[in-house]
């Protein structure tokens, strides 16, 4: 499958599992709001994924999909399905293990991520139970990443993105399942996030099995660890880990730092980041997650000029889409935070602190979805550590910009040290892939940005204007009806779209003849080439 394909068919399906994690989130704003329960739940549920990234993608990136893929262009399909048994095997038995550590140890592990809800001990008595409830999704979500790894690495791309669907819609429904059976609205979703993880391996199973793949567990941990493909894997796994790790730590020094600003700073900094990850999610991880397996395979079977051509590709079609996504936020970030979360108990007040964060969050949008699509360009040849070391120049960074911003502008000031973060690892991967002569920046590709940029700006001031004349027509257009807030948002974001597309062709950014020649399927096969 093409990168255009793949990025496509991954970065739908994720879109829709993004627009049910807004329908989850605004359940969360409502029911839970924006203060001590709410900060408690988020709190909880961000422990499991603080370490998700450090055994389950970080593993995932930096060794078993590259490990696999290779073994998939130049070994049988079976030796390579019994190589992913192993690896499965192997990763489940160590978190399991992790995981009933840090259960019998919560409360301490919650004084550490949570220093500042040390003063009162219901929010740390809430937040420890609640973590309870949620931590074992760690074991199911690794396991849910490895299932996914296999089918990505054979061209499957659709059942992985739609996955969190599930998590989702587990959330949802357990205001109506879970909840009535609760305490609390926080607890039966809390429970909700662990039964969800063990629905989606059942369900990326049976995908698995649909693609004639069977993954066998083995019991024998003794014996893998001694077959000398797993000993090969664990030590490309190591930088890895420790890379996740760093930027799993850099999330949790985030997380301990905010929660000392007072109630309601970390639901202010989760629901922006939830808003910004909507796009990086849609546009960095599909093209990330389609990028490793197809530079991989070039790679191993020597074509260094389409694994060039593929990267160049790819940061196209990230700038293409996250560009316009980053100015969309920036000029709407107070009527979409207000449509989407602003019931119940969340209120103008939190709508105003998400939104300022929102846009300090979006400013950084371009350059982490670029990192994303030049990142795989290490994994796929087997640098791991190159990587690492950037992810420790983040974290400093990240540390100082937060001491530095954090007293003036409090969970503004983290969302700017996160921001000015990205612009320091996209940096650092431009730099490091050019010295290495791994891929350069292209003249052609700097003034294809360029382009993309200029158009982003003027469809950025088409918003303001579109904005400022429909509050001088109806008034302030936010104090409408929901259904009809919704309606003119919907209309306001199609013209933002189209006079984009217009800008863009005017200045030479995109062909949209040959767009549309792809998306109906009638362009021949360079098609994709000249986009």
């Amino acid at each position: 499958m093409s990168l255009f394909k793949s990025v496509i068919t991954f970065g739908g399906f994720t879109l829709i599992s993004r627009i049910t994690g807004f329908l989850r989130d605004m359940i969360l704003a409502s029911w839970l709001g924006a203060g001590m329960v709410s900060d408690a739940f988020l709190a909880a549920f961000k422990l499991p994924n603080l370490f998700r990234s450090l055994f389950a993608e970080g593993a995932l990136t930096t060794a078993f999909v590259p490990m696999l893929s290779g073994k998939l262009a130049n070994s049988k399909k079976e030796d390579a399905i019994a190589f992913a048994s192993r690896t499965i095997s192997i990763l489940a038995f160590f978190v399991a293990l992790f995981v009933i550590l840090i259960e019998l140890f919560m409360p301490y592990v919650v004084l550490v991520i949570a220093p500042g809800f040390a003063d009162d001990p219901e929010k740390i008595a809430l937040t420890t139970k609640l973590s309870r409830l949620t931590f074992p999704f760690l074991l199911f979500i690794s396991i849910v990443s490895f299932q996914s790894g296999i089918l990505n690495s054979l061209g499957k791309f659709a059942a992985p993105a739609a996955a969190p669907v599930i998590l989702n819609l587990m959330m949802i429904l357990s205001v109506f399942i879970f909840v009535p059976l609760s305490f609390s609205p926080a607890e039966g979703i809390a429970f909700s996030v662990t039964f969800a993880g063990f629905v989606e391996i059942l369900v990326l199973r049976w995908f698995l099995h649909k693609n004639s793949i069977h993954i066998n567990p083995m019991y024998n941990i003794k014996q893998i660890l001694q077959d000398s493909e797993i000993i090969t894997l664990l030590k490309r796994i190591a930088p890895g880990i420790l890379g996740a790790g760093i930027y799993q730590i850099n999330m949790a020094v985030d997380l301990i730092l905010v929660s000392n600003i007072g109630d309601g700073a970390l639901s202010w900094l989760y629901y922006a980041n939830r808003l910004q990850q909507l796009p990086l999610g849609v546009v960095g991880a599909a093209i990330s997650v389609a990028l490793l397996p197809i530079l991989s395979a070039h790679l191993q079977t020597q074509k260094t000029s389409e694994a060039q051509h593929t990267q160049n590709k790819a940061i196209e079609y990230g700038a293409l889409l996250s560009f316009p996504a980053a100015i969309a936020l920036i000029t709407l970030a107070t009527p979409i935070v207000n449509i989407l979360f602003e019931h119940g108990k969340f209120n103008a007040h939190d709508t105003i602190q998400t939104s300022s964060a929102l846009i300090a969050y979006a400013v950084g949008l371009p350059m982490y979805v670029m990192t994303k699509a030049l990142s795989p360009n290490f994994f796929a040849r087997g640098d791991t550590k190159t990587p690492v070391k950037y992810s420790i120049v983040v974290f400093i960074c990240n540390i100082i910009f937060i001491l530095i911003l954090m007293p003036f502008f409090g969970h503004i000031g983290v969302a700017c040290a996160t921001t000015l973060c990205a612009f320091v690892s996209f940096t650092q991967y431009v730099y490091g892939l050019k010295k290495r002569n791994y891929w350069n920046f292209s003249a052609t590709l700097l003034n294809k940005l360029l382009r993309i940029t200029i158009s982003s700006i003027l469809m950025g001031g088409v918003l303001i204007l579109t904005q400022h004349g429909l509050n001088t027509w109806l008034g302030s257009w936010l104090s409408q009806h929901f259904i009809t807030k919704i309606a003119i948002l919907t209309c306001i974001c199609g013209f933002g779209i189209a006079t984009f597309f217009i800008f863009a062709k005017l200045t030479g950014a995109i062909d949209i003849t040959e767009l549309i020649r792809i998306f109906l399927k009638r362009g021949n096969k360079n098609a994709i080439n000249k986009v």
